[in-house]
């Protein structure tokens, strides 16, 4: 059977061939820049990945919804859209429809859909956990897509409601959300909480209008703010990733020198083969007592690769460079995804379980390429 790759390449030619155009016409009139890595093939394995997601019968939520997954959802929600341009695509996938649809209505629908993981069938505390990811989320993937239009949609202004109604404003964990735990790296693992604490920074900062600089949010944006500053010098190398994220997005959480920090030791911690492993960037015990694999992922390089960017460095810096070089060679020819492996136990790489690290992996690798792309055109 073909693969979707080879269905599209196949349908594309018939068409051509059908309209009397030759491939040489069609390339002169579709201005999308020579790359050597394949932006379709990626955008069909993130459109069969979600699709599959969406139908799966563990995703399945109350009112016709589907769970919105760290692995494959959020990577999909941030990375489809910036294969548009390169792919002449007039307007989301169905794929796309259907993630957003799920968010726009659980978002609307707050107060009456059950939390992803409700107490009464998970335990306690997985309603609030559930409610604060959930939050996040729906957040992040709203302002991102409002971000593309330059309006704030009122969807979205409900997104927001409900994340700060669910931010902490004393105590332990002040300025953060609760998080997931189920004892899985890296989303939902001792410490995750500032993954989403710094979702949280970019969905702010990503919200068109201004939203960031609102004068009822300036406190409690305050407190986010302190929240992911404190002890940071001290946190993983992965969660100082996602700080200079957030920084980069929302105005005044690092200082200049601090970024420059972080980047030196991102760039220490690079592999001499252009890449990053994410066990390297963390301490992760797995399930099955094996050790974490040495090996550059997709996942870890194409994340930073993306943050890299997003802080300001330009792809001349070797660092960068040849992170990128490393993405544009790792990308599978067959599949068009980027591999990466679970940090908790041996999967099998073919099934659907196992490709959740390569799905995150393929979602930051097309952000960062895109990105790359993006700038090269700029200049």
């Amino acid at each position: 059977m073909a693969s979707p790759t080879s269905h599209r390449r196949i349908v594309t030619s018939v068409l051509m061939l059908g309209l009397g155009l030759t491939p040489q016409w069609v390339a002169s009139q579709v201005a999308v820049r020579e790359a050597a890595w394949d932006p379709a093939a990626a955008a069909d394995y993130l459109d069969a990945r979600q699709a599959w997601w969406r139908t799966w019968p563990n995703a399945a939520r109350d009112h016709g919804t589907s769970c919105v997954s760290c692995h494959t959802s959020l990577g999909y929600a941030l990375a489809r859209p910036a294969l548009r341009d390169a792919l002449g695509e007039a307007g989301p996938t169905p794929p796309e429809t259907g993630l957003l649809g799920d968010v726009t209505k659980r978002v609307t629908l707050w107060t009456e859909v059950e939390p992803f993981y409700p107490d009464q069938t998970v335990g306690l505390p997985k309603t609030s956990e559930s409610r604060g990811t959930e939050a996040i989320l729906n957040a992040v993937i709203l302002a991102s897509r409002d971000a593309r239009g330059g309006r704030l949609s009122d969807d979205t202004r409900r997104a927001f409601e409900n994340l700060w109604r669910l931010q902490f404003t004393r105590g332990d964990g002040t300025g953060g959300w609760a998080w997931l735990y189920f004892g899985l790296a890296p989303w939902e693992s001792d410490g995750a909480e500032y993954f989403g604490a710094a979702l949280a920074a970019v969905a702010i900062g990503t919200a068109p209008e201004g939203y960031a600089r609102s004068n009822e949010i300036e406190e409690r944006v305050g407190l986010l703010r302190d929240y992911l500053l404190e002890d940071w010098s001290d946190r993983r190398l992965l969660d100082r990733a996602l700080l200079l994220w957030a920084s980069s997005e929302l105005p005044n959480v690092l200082s200049g020198e601090q970024k420059q920090t972080i980047i030196r030791d991102i760039g220490s911690a690079q592999n001499g083969d252009g890449g990053w492993n994410v066990g390297s960037l963390g301490r992760w015990e797995r399930q099955d007592g094996l050790p974490q694999s040495p090996d550059s992922d997709g996942y870890a390089t194409g994340l930073i690769a993306f943050v890299l960017q997003r802080a300001g460095v330009a792809k001349p810096e070797p660092t960068l460079s040849r992170a990128l070089d490393w993405l544009v060679q790792n990308q599978d020819a067959n599949t068009g995804q980027w591999w990466a492996q679970s940090l908790n136990k041996s999967r099998d790489p073919e099934s659907d379980r196992g490709l959740f690290m390569s799905d995150a992996a393929t979602a930051f690798a097309v952000l960062a390429l895109t990105e790359a792309d993006v700038r090269t055109r700029a200049r």
